[in-house]
C-alpha cells in the first residue's frame, strides 16, 4: 500500500460533529490544505465518511 494525499476542499462549518472531528483527525484544518497520509483501511475509512468534503489522489 502507498500513500494518499488528501486535500479538504470544503468547510465543515454545516457538517456533523463526528464529521468535523474526523477531518481533524485526517489533520487538516483549512481549506485547500493538504496532507500525505499511509493508504490502510482506517484511513479509507475515514476519507468514506467525510468523501464530500475531501479530495483525495493516490501518491
Amino acid at each position: 500500500m502507498g500513500n494518499l494525499r488528501i486535500t479538504l476542499k470544503r468547510s465543515t462549518i454545516r457538517s456533523k460533529e463526528d464529521q468535523k472531528a474526523t477531518v481533524a483527525a485526517l489533520g487538516l484544518r483549512k481549506i485547500g490544505q493538504t496532507v500525505v497520509q499511509k493508504d490502510n483501511p482506517q484511513i479509507r475509512g475515514m476519507i468514506n465518511k467525510v468523501s464530500h468534503l475531501v479530495e483525495v489522489e493516490e501518491v
